[in-house]
């Protein structure tokens, strides 16, 4: 997805943006660095997907935004500001179907951040719950609790739950990757369709190439450890119905072909 041009001509600064940014982790061998200066920027409504084979980094770039870890080098900016740690305004969708509490119903487990991060009554978050659960089809299970659910449907609580507090980024972390492969398409099409209606602007984190064409407005390809930018690619033009079109399979291949050269080179 371009970003909108004002009547002046000039694109509006970027929602996001990652500069130079370098993530380590301490070992007993001394740092070990899982990202090494990698800059990219997402635009309001955009979907950014981070794309790379295991281990090149896509998971702890995911929670550096989110505020979970500091970098050791570079910058991460929210509208302009540098973040500091985690916020209301950047939520996480986990892989993990328990990402739930146990102790409460769907609909109060998407109710509690409104109350709690977004200050709102008990009434109007139960209001606003009810709502979003019913968009993303669990208008029959709100008095249920997460132990009764499916994996399927406890996605779809926490990325109801994830929503409702309209943060301005929604961050999702293989979100899809644990379901059975019809489960997970439908997801994606759901998470396509909300994408559409709520205009969220979307960090997606996979490792499967024909999801990332397919969720992605504009992937960024990383390579093996320490993660490094390979390339963007736009990808806005894919849906649901571009599936197994040569288009379609043309762009993965290519991807495919990006990612198996640059981590073979790295290997040798």
């Amino acid at each position: 997805m371009s970003p909108t041009v004002r009547p002046d001509g000039v694109s509006p600064p970027p929602l996001l943006q990652a500069v130079h940014l370098t993530l380590e982790y301490q070992t007993e061998r001394g740092p070990l660095r899982a990202v090494d200066n990698v800059s990219f920027d997402v635009q309001k409504s955009e979907r950014l997907v981070l794309l790379g084979p295991s281990g090149c980094g896509k998971s702890s770039i995911l929670k550096a935004l989110a505020g979970f870890i500091r970098p050791s080098g570079g910058r991460i900016l929210l509208d302009g500001r540098e973040i500091a740690g985690p916020g209301p305004d950047r939520l996480v969708v986990f892989q993990e179907f328990d990402q739930l509490l146990p102790w409460k119903t769907v609909k109060e487990n998407v109710a509690f951040p409104l109350k709690v991060a977004r200050g709102r009554s008990s009434s109007e978050a139960s209001k606003l719950a009810a709502e979003m659960l019913a968009k993303v089809g669990l208008e029959r299970v709100l008095d249920d609790y997460p132990h009764t659910l499916s994996g399927g449907m406890k996605q779809r609580a926490a990325i109801a739950r994830a929503l409702a507090a309209a943060p301005e980024i929604l961050l999702m972390d293989e979100p899809f990757a644990a379901l059975d492969a019809l489960t997970r398409a439908t997801l994606q099409k759901d998470l396509l369709r909300l994408a559409h209606d709520m205009q969220f602007t979307l960090v997606f984190v996979t490792h499967s190439i024909e999801e990332a064409v397919l969720i992605g407005t504009r992937l960024h390809l990383l390579s093996a450890r320490p993660g490094k930018t390979i390339a963007t690619i736009e990808t806005a033009r894919f849906g649901p119905d571009d599936l197994g079109t040569p288009e379609f399979q043309s762009v993965v291949g290519e991807i495919n072909g990006a990612l198996f050269t640059q981590t073979a080179s790295i290997a040798a």
